[in-house]
């Protein structure tokens, strides 16, 4: 796998850099951008990471911590109940709707790849929702879907974490189940978006203590990638650095009976081949 650039954290300093096979060639001095938000808003991924092409690693990975790959995005945008399967885990009766469900997400609310996702106090409904997230890299409004897939300047991967409780508090919204500080990730680096079969041919799962608890492919979404980038630039101006999280398949943790949500200790990892795997495990704040 190449094309792979990390936010982390090393010798008390916030950094970014390409994953290699052999460790973390360090760009932060040499790529001449602050951080990796300010590569992507310049649409310079691709020269960044040839500027690692033939040196020797800086770090090791298991010496870094891994942060989330777009520190400040002004948006993060979800994109809810978005396979088939996944409508009718609600036994609703409803067929596909005639538009996508959206929520916002903030930055707070998502750790880094092999970072603790945080079960609060409160409520011990964590759950898992494995997906795809897109970062938007040339801004634009009323974008075409014929022409959305030009807008993307990477893929990564999130862990959507959920309070499950939370998100039935009010009748309209579920926000604040959806914002729990550290409850969700996002990494575990960005790989630039080169050739659409990168989403059109994806398949996505997500695994609990190694068990296969969601899979399913891209192909199948009800509001494919395009749609949602053409739907959402509609009501809001995307600009460089948003992020789309797509959609989510059936087999989060609420719909199994009894539930299974996330407990201290777990394992949780999102997959897709050509993005990589995305890592966390669980604690108690």
């Amino acid at each position: 796998m190449t094309g792979r650039i990390a936010a982390f954290r090393a010798k008390d300093k916030t950094r970014f850099g390409v994953v290699t096979d052999e460790g973390i060639v360090d760009l932060t001095e040499i790529a001449g951008f602050p951080h990796l938000q300010a590569v992507v808003s310049a649409g310079a991924l691709a020269d960044v990471i040839a500027v690692a092409d033939g040196r020797a690693p800086d770090f090791r990975i298991e010496d870094v911590t891994f942060l989330i790959p777009v520190a400040a995005p002004e948006k993060i945008i979800c994109v809810g109940v978005n396979f088939p399967d996944r409508n009718a885990e609600y036994k609703d009766g409803t067929s596909q709707p005639k538009h996508m469900s959206l929520f916002p997400r903030f930055p707070r609310s998502f750790t880094g790849h092999g970072q603790p996702l945080i079960r609060p106090p409160e409520n011990h409904t964590l759950d898992y929702e494995g997906e795809v997230a897109i970062v938007i890299g040339k801004g634009g409004r009323r974008i075409a879907a014929e022409d959305a897939y030009d807008h993307i300047a990477a893929l990564t991967l999130a862990n959507e974490g959920t309070i499950r409780d939370w998100v039935r508090h009010a009748k309209f919204n579920v926000t604040q189940g959806k914002n729990w500080d550290n409850s969700g990730a996002i990494g575990p680096w960005l790989v630039p978006f080169t050739d659409p079969a990168q989403l059109d041919d994806a398949h996505l799962v997500t695994r609990v203590n190694g068990e296969v608890r969601q899979e399913d492919d891209m192909k199948n979404m009800m509001f494919p990638i395009r749609e949602e980038i053409a739907y959402i630039s509609t009501f809001t101006t995307l600009v460089p650095g948003d992020i789309i999280i797509t959609g989510t398949p059936t087999g989060a943790g609420a719909r199994f009976d009894p539930p299974k949500y996330l407990a201290p200790g777990d394992v949780v990892e999102v997959e897709v081949e050509g993005i990589g795997i995305l890592r966390n495990t669980v604690a108690d704040e």
